[in-house]
């Protein structure tokens, strides 16, 4: 399995999501309840893309759609499988799936409790009100 490394900045190179390790034909499963975004291929390989409540999108790689764009998936519910002629990224067979928060890749392990957490820096009760008090003004 390889892990999330998302790049410093957007438009560089990077892994945005991770590759858990599954054989040709194995299912996919929709990681939770949502609206179908899209279903075709993409650049040779077959892409789903679910949008869920709360603005989050999973994205599932290499596979062969059984959903169709618009359709209402369960969390848990078979959305294809994984495609077994896949332009490979991988030394091994593997889903590459991905989480995204609008334009944000996250690590989608976050999901299960699990993942690389980020923290911002630790400012003291005088720097956060001047912070708040800037934004306050500029907006």
């Amino acid at each position: 399995m390889r892990r999330f490394d998302p790049p410093p900045q957007r438009w560089l190179a990077g892994h945005r999501g991770v590759d858990l390790a599954a054989g040709p034909g194995e299912k996919v499963m929709a990681a939770g309840p949502g609206i179908v975004g899209l279903a075709e291929r993409v650049a040779g390989r077959g892409v789903v893309t679910i949008s869920h409540p709360g603005g989050l999108r999973t994205t599932y790689l290499p596979v062969r759609a059984l959903v169709r764009p618009g359709d209402v998936v369960a969390a848990g519910q078979v959305i294809g499988v994984v495609e077994e002629e896949a332009v490979a990224h991988c030394a091994a067979s593997c889903l590459h799936w991905g989480l995204l928060r609008g334009r944000l890749y996250l690590d989608p392990l976050l999901l299960f409790g699990r993942g690389q957490v980020r923290l911002l820096p630790r400012w003291t009760a005088g720097a956060a009100r001047r912070t708040a008090d800037v934004a306050r003004r500029a907006s």
